[in-house]
């Protein structure tokens, strides 16, 4: 026999019951062997692959003390704490500010400078446009990031020439509460044209802020509730209403987490890694491993 130089037999003969059993035994031990030495070769390359993303991924540009970053949003959550993050990290922060009071908070901060920006107000941005040229001067502007929906394309728009003019990137937050698909359109639309520019997006999924207090969201079904006519009302119950903000109440305090580093860190990763990705999710931080830096930043 060809595949078992060791079983003799007579070919005419038909074998034994316990030579057909060695005959198997035999060739499925290759079998197995085999799959080990594919399985052992795909992990070392799993391995390898893993190893020189994770390298990659942690490279950070260089010079943060000459990097100028505008961030929206930054009275409270998000915003306010990542300014912090990146004032402590070196660069030059332009903090925008809807109140007096998120002004104040920031202004422990040394290489940051706040203003007042409303992102829903064309006239607004374009004064935090005029004071960022002053700031920055003929520099341009190396990094922007950005939050709320309807802010996004006005402040892209606005800050798109010094964007250019510096080759720097964008961050935009996509939602807190999930996925903005409008958001996520428009960012991938501008990295097709903007090959120089890099866009990222930064999905923080369910956190404890000001979007996420219950608060505002009950006297929000409280409004809608009150505007509907007394049939409708009866054909969803008297109770309805105190159901859905209990499920309500229950659901956010059971998923909603507290630790708003876990999407900061994202941000931060967005504005000072050399090789950004293109969408982040603040689980990636929890799990990803952690390596030694590297000794020079590229």
């Amino acid at each position: 026999m060809v595949l078992y130089p060791n079983l003799k037999w007579n070919t005419r003969e038909v074998p034994e019951k316990s030579q057909i059993n060695q005959a198997f035994s035999i060739q499925l031990e290759n079998y197995c062997n085999l799959g080990k030495c594919l399985v052992i070769h795909f992990c070392y390359l799993h391995c390898v692959v893993d190893c020189r993303w994770l390298y990659r991924d942690s490279l950070e540009i260089e010079d943060f003390k000459n990097k100028y970053v505008f961030v929206t949003g930054c009275d409270t959550g998000f915003g306010n704490l990542l300014c912090k993050k990146l004032d402590r990290k070196g660069f030059r922060v332009l903090a925008g500010c809807l109140t007096e009071k998120g002004a104040d908070d920031l202004k422990e901060c040394r290489a940051l400078s706040e203003l007042s920006c409303d992102v829903t107000s064309q006239d607004s941005i374009e004064k935090a446009m005029e004071w960022t040229k002053q700031e920055v001067g003929d520099k341009g502007f190396p990094q922007h990031t950005e939050s709320k929906l309807n802010g996004v394309i006005a402040m892209t728009m606005t800050f798109l020439p010094l964007i250019k003019q510096a080759r720097g990137r964008i961050v935009n937050v996509a939602s807190v509460l999930g996925r903005v698909f409008a958001v996520e359109s428009f960012s991938d639309c501008l990295r097709h044209p903007l090959l120089w520019i890099k866009v990222c997006i930064v999905e923080p999924g369910f956190f404890k802020t000001a979007v996420t207090s219950l608060e505002p969201i009950e006297r929000e079904l409280h409004r809608l509730w009150n505007q509907l006519s007394p049939e409708v009302k009866a054909s969803y119950g008297d109770k309805y209403l105190d159901n859905v903000s209990t499920m309500g109440r229950l659901i956010m305090n059971a998923v909603c987490d507290s630790d708003l580093t876990k999407v900061t860190n994202c941000m931060e990763h967005a504005l000072s890694a050399a090789y950004p990705r293109t969408r982040y999710s603040a689980v990636d931080i929890a799990l990803k491993l952690v390596l030694p830096r590297p000794s020079k930043s590229v």
